[in-house]
């Protein structure tokens, strides 16, 4: 593993004492030089510092705690009553065993900050490195900054981070590991028109969730398959929160509204489940395609879905840690490609 340069400090750094600094002030050549020194240690001395600062600007963050034999990874996920998180989980678990590591798995139950209180959790535990699926996009940029500002390098899996809300908290993340939504949702809305025909009628409603940067992405992918289709027309988006009876009564809602409508795109598999439950109690006649339902069969009302494999997601996320922590090359980001169910249902580990 490769060396990190770590400055060690654990309080304020005060500009008073004199010499203490790694910068010699008396050997200033010119008065220039002498201001800039002086505004470092005036800057440096506005800094609460209560663990390790890099001293070398692209060093890597590398904590102390890294070196145990068994290094401690927190992993915070926002529930498990999606099955997409119980299949995440058990990769964390397995993952671990095989690399090596030991995991602190924490669950936020969809609380934007009761997970700023675990990661704030992990930092107090001096873990080696955290592996955060947000709850929320935005909310997830202050966790990251949170760490990364404690010297704690994260690892990002599935939500991903508010970029803009990283740089504005002057924060970094090492990667990024997740499906390829904007492609999975263009694959869907191609199976669409490979089902439909180009020149179908269709009347298109969408159960989302538009506060979260995955779902944005798949439902741009999929409507881009429609760019210019006089004969495919969306009437309204809806907000499923991820959740199967929000969905229900969402899609119940917007069916009511709208009983024209013959194609819903669900962009989760909650929201997918919850939508075909709207469509079954209405008697619809509107089919569902969408990411995919764990364990649950393509049918008539719900000919095509996309399946995500998180229990992969997870052992990669610790397969980059390691390797990160070796001093190897670590790609920003590491996009999964989605698996396309047309017939039969998903198997163990693919849900949407």
């Amino acid at each position: 593993m490769k060396d990190a340069v770590v400055l060690e400090l654990t309080g304020s750094v005060s500009g008073s004492e004199k010499g203490r600094t790694e910068f010699d002030i008396n050997r200033a050549e010119s008065k220039a030089d002498m201001k800039i020194l002086r505004w470092l240690v005036l800057v440096l001395g506005s800094l609460p510092i209560s663990v390790s600062l890099m001293a070398a600007e692209n060093s890597p963050l590398i904590p102390k705690s890294c070196q145990s034999g068994t290094p401690v990874i927190g992993v915070a996920l926002p529930n498990t009553t999606n099955p997409y998180y119980v299949a995440m989980r058990q990769g964390f678990i397995d993952g671990a065993k095989e690399l090596g590591f030991k995991v602190n798995i924490q669950i936020a139950n969809d609380d934007n900050e009761a997970q700023l209180a675990q990661v704030q959790g992990f930092i107090q535990q001096q873990v080696c490195a955290i592996a955060l699926n947000a709850v929320k996009s935005g909310p997830g940029a202050a966790e990251a900054a949170a760490a990364y500002k404690s010297g704690i390098p994260v690892f990002t899996v599935n939500v991903i981070v508010s970029e803009k809300d990283l740089q504005n908290q002057h924060a970094e993340i090492v990667d990024y590991v997740g499906a390829d939504n904007f492609a999975g949702g263009k694959q869907m809305g191609e199976q669409v028109l490979k089902d439909y025909g180009p020149d179908a009628k269709l009347v298109v409603g969408i159960v989302t969730e538009p506060n979260e940067i995955p779902t944005v992405e798949r439902t741009k992918g999929f409507k881009s398959v429609f760019a210019n289709n006089p004969n495919v027309k969306f009437v309204q988006e809806v907000n499923g929160l991820v959740k199967p009876d929000v969905s229900l009564q969402k899609t119940t809602e917007m069916l009511q509204a709208h009983p024209d409508i013959n194609l819903i795109w669900a962009d989760t598999g909650p929201a997918a489940q919850g939508a075909l439950r709207a469509v079954k109690s209405l008697n619809a006649k509107a089919k569902v395609y969408g990411f995919a339902i764990a364990d649950y069969p393509i049918e008539a009302l719900y000919p095509g879905a996309a399946a995500q494999e998180p229990y992969q997601y997870a052992k990669t996320t610790l397969q980059q840690i390691k390797d990160y922590l070796d001093g190897k090359e670590v790609p920003k980001e590491v996009l999964k490609p989605l698996k396309i169910i047309t017939t039969g249902k998903p198997a163990p580990g693919e849900v949407g």
